[in-house]
């Protein structure tokens, strides 16, 4: 209606050309001579009455626009902007069905127009738009629960956790005494049992737990962290350092879970973490069952209908925590792993490698392949070896045992040769310093005949020669082709008086010569 009456201000009252009333007012040269055709017809004059207002002065131009439109049907906001939570919903989609159960209601532009400044009146939280099952958020609250010991009177902080889904604001809340890497794995997996699936990204703020290297473009996380994520399907996109509202969802969570769940406690004293939980327990089934104040439904209806079925299954079996480590094997072909030791093939000497290690279990990776699994020993100190990771010498020597020695004369030469190795073996502290002894003596069996061997051997023990020299002695110089008696008599006693007897040495076992 400005226009109009601009047209014919400046027709009646300044005189201007058809086609200069149109460049300056912007529409077409027709448009002008059609509306001063209509005032004309109509009986207008410039000035136009004062009591004329922009429906009269519409009405008397346009006589066949008289009857009013009737209103045309307004769409469920509520509704829509809970649909466009969906995955792959669009405004295009949802006014498309809008216009097929009401074909005379608005166009598109209007509609995208309306709903926009619908959205603009909701809180923060719920103008961002989430898709349902894709984002967890994940962070510890600011206030604590304070634990007091029954005994002493002290209190120690419990530390309440909070992880939000991003479309429905389901919430799960629980606590822990400590925010170190172990609870966050622990309370990261409470919480996707608790939605009974698992979303495609998680994500935390930037603590040491969680993210060993913070960088904005490629923050380094932590291998544990990492691996239980990737145990669920999910990804890890943390938030940017100093940047909350990369996960404002969780930040409102928290600040709701302070007033709904941790300020109800407030005058409630609790002796045990146990307690603690359950009560945080009761708390968030109020908060997830209480209905939102703008838009219908609570959190708990909105996980059923959005989140719920848009999450991934949890796996068969639930993430099983274990630590990482980087070490370099030793010269000796083991690694240390929580002052224990464990091997690995002998080929890694000197290489880097990744350690896995768990309650139960250790596991050695080398270049992302799995090179050496051990039964973890909590005893400090002690060798876990498995023998195919040894070389070839030293997995001999290791089997170079008493009884194998033994085993091994027996096989080789016979019974007497046999018992004397044993016998050598005996004679000593240590098994061990008789190996070499016995070693030769076998080098020996190569070279002589085992009836020699046997007839040396038998010789060797009656005479109490037990060394390998004295043995090979009495092979070189013949002395086993010699008749032998087991019994020999012993020698005579000589009485004369610068002998003075036994009883001045003391009593000993004569040695027998040979």
């Amino acid at each position: 209606m400005r226009k109009i009456r601009e047209i014919l201000r400046l027709r009646w009252a300044q005189g201007l050309p058809v086609r200069a009333i149109g460049h300056s007012v912007g529409v077409s040269h027709s448009t002008v001579v059609d509306t001063l055709n209509r005032a004309r017809a109509a009986g207008l004059s410039w000035p136009l009455p004062e009591e004329l207002d922009e429906t009269q002065l519409e009405a008397r131009l346009y006589p066949g626009n008289r009857e009013v439109e009737a209103p045309r049907p307004e769409p469920d906001w509520s509704r829509i902007h809970q649909e466009l939570r969906r995955k792959g919903v669009t405004l295009q989609l949802l006014w498309m069905e809008y216009k097929q159960q009401h074909p005379a209601g608005y166009q598109y532009s209007w509609f995208c127009q309306q709903y926009r400044s619908w959205a603009g009146r909701l809180d923060v939280v719920l103008r961002q738009p989430h898709r349902a099952g894709e984002k967890m958020f994940v962070d510890f609250a600011g206030q604590s629960l304070p634990l007091v010991d029954p005994k002493t009177g002290e209190t120690r902080p419990a530390h309440l956790f909070v992880a939000v889904l991003g479309a429905s604001n389901y919430t799960f809340a629980d606590l822990a005494e400590a925010q170190d890497l172990e609870n966050w794995v622990l309370l990261t997996c409470r919480a996707l049992a608790f939605f009974g699936g698992a979303p495609q990204i998680v994500v935390p703020d930037n603590p040491k737990a969680v993210v060993a290297r913070t960088c904005r473009y490629e923050p380094g996380l932590n291998p544990t962290y990492q691996e239980m994520a990737a145990h669920y399907g999910m990804a890890v996109v943390p938030a940017r350092v100093g940047k909350p509202r990369d996960k404002a969802k969780v930040e409102t969570a928290v600040q709701v879970a302070e007033r709904w769940i941790l300020a109800p406690l407030r005058q409630q004293t609790f002796f045990d973490l146990a307690d603690a939980r359950r009560a945080v327990r009761d708390q968030l089934e109020r908060l997830n069952e209480r209905p939102f104040q703008k838009i219908p439904g609570s959190r708990r209806s909105l996980f059923e209908t959005l989140d719920k079925p848009a999450l991934q299954p949890l796996p068969a079996h639930p993430y099983t925590f274990a630590r990482w480590k980087q070490v370099r094997v030793n010269i000796d072909y083991h690694v240390e792993v929580e002052k224990s030791f464990y091997s690995v093939p002998y080929q890694l000497c000197q290489r880097e490698v990744d350690v896995r290690y768990s309650c139960t279990t250790v596991e050695i990776l080398h270049k992302g392949r799995r090179v050496a699994s051990h039964l973890r020993t909590h005893e400090v100190g002690r060798y876990v070896t498995n023998p195919e990771h040894m070389p070839a010498a030293h997995r001999q020597y290791l089997e170079w045992k008493p009884s194998r020695m033994v085993q091994w004369a027996r096989e080789v030469a016979g019974p007497h040769t046999a018992a004397l190795v044993e016998a050598i073996l005996s004679s000593k502290r240590h098994p061990e310093q008789g190996y070499r002894a016995c070693l030769g003596i076998l080098r020996l069996a190569r070279t002589y005949e085992a009836e020699r061997m046997e007839n040396a051997a038998r010789r060797a023990l009656a005479c109490g020669a037990l060394s390998y020299r004295r043995l090979k002695s009495i092979l070189e110089t013949g002395l086993d082709r010699q008749p032998f008696e087991e019994t020999i008599p012993p020698p005579p006693v000589i009485a004369h008086e610068n002998l003075r007897g036994a009883s001045y040495y003391g009593a000993k076992e004569a040695v027998r010569p040979c």
